[in-house]
């Protein structure tokens, strides 16, 4: 058995970034975070710096905006991974430089995490914009030549599921619920956790580099209306639906600020939009395929939480 490659976590105190980490340590990898030396002294991160440790988690102080630091860290290990949020995706090119310059990195899996970037002329603004940004890093580790592996996880659970899309509710609803479109486009729903593992258990694998890993656990793929029968039949109740049409989403995307047009341009994108989860067979590979011993979290299970 070749040793677990060493993996750098960018990002890792960060929304996505905290369930990699914990995955790679959980799954036997020297695990190492970069973290600025002010993250110690934030309430709740600080409580996450120390799970970390715990974790046998070896921290490494720096900044994406600070080249020698970061080659510093990056030559430490064999994976890089970033998870850093919408807002530094630009900033990428500065892990990319320093990927360069280090020449030791078997593999850069670029913050993704969410609908494949490549396949998104649908897209309308504001995420139309994060799309590109991210297609600019993609071409640019192309161009360097650097291995890397493409995560698309589709729909967080976390995000999606645990109020069924209803903004400013914190349960799935039990009254009305808002559909976007006509509730008939498949989406594809996942668990953070999940998220995590399949893509720890994709680093050191041949199959993905140089390839988009897409996640697409097969009793997660459904439409929204699916996912409203599910809610019902748990709580014994039938929900009053209000259908949006795609003319109506987009005039209220134009007309709503930052973030609800972003989170609503998303939701066009995976909820009205048909084809924003196919993908090209030649390009990408399926994680449940790849790994049918990660036993995925259901949507259907993930409800059952909140009856």
């Amino acid at each position: 058995m070749a040793p677990k490659s060493k993996i750098l976590v960018l990002g890792g105190t960060g929304y996505i970034g905290k369930f990699i980490v914990k995955a790679s340590a959980e799954a036997g990898h020297p695990t190492f975070a970069l973290v600025r030396e002010t993250t110690l002294s934030h309430p709740d991160k600080s409580k996450l710096i120390e799970t970390f440790k715990t974790s046998g988690v070896t921290l490494l102080y720096g900044d994406l905006s600070e080249h020698e630091s970061l080659v510093k860290a990056i030559k430490q290990v064999d994976v890089v991974i970033s998870t850093v949020g919408g807002g530094q995706v630009d900033d990428q090119v500065k892990i990319i430089a320093a990927i360069k310059e280090a020449g030791n990195i078997k593999r850069f899996l670029p913050s993704e995490f969410g609908l494949d970037a490549d396949r998104q002329s649908h897209a309308v603004e504001p995420a139309a914009t994060l799309f590109n940004k991210k297609v600019k890093i993609r071409r640019a580790i192309e161009a360097e030549g650097i291995p890397f592996t493409y995560v698309c996880s589709y729909a967080f659970a976390g995000y999606f599921l645990s109020n069924l899309a209803q903004q400013n509710l914190t349960a799935p609803p039990r009254d009305k619920v808002v559909i976007l479109g006509d509730g008939n486009v498949k989406g594809i729903y996942v668990t953070e956790e999940n998220v995590a593992a399949y893509t720890i258990k994709a680093v050191d694998d041949p199959r993905t580099l140089n390839k988009t890993l897409h996640l697409r656990p097969p009793a997660n793929v459904l439409t929204f209306n699916e996912l409203v029968s599910l809610w019902e039949n748990k709580i014994k109740t039938t929900l009053h639906k209000i259908y949006i049409p795609e003319d109506e989403l987009l005039k209220k995307i134009q007309e709503s600020s930052f973030p609800t047009n972003l989170v609503l341009a998303l939701g066009h994108l995976s909820m009205v939009t048909v084809d924003s989860i196919s993908f090209d067979p030649a390009l990408g590979v399926e994680a449940s395929e790849l790994y049918p011993e990660v036993k995925y979290t259901t949507a259907d299970d993930y409800l059952d939480a909140f009856v």
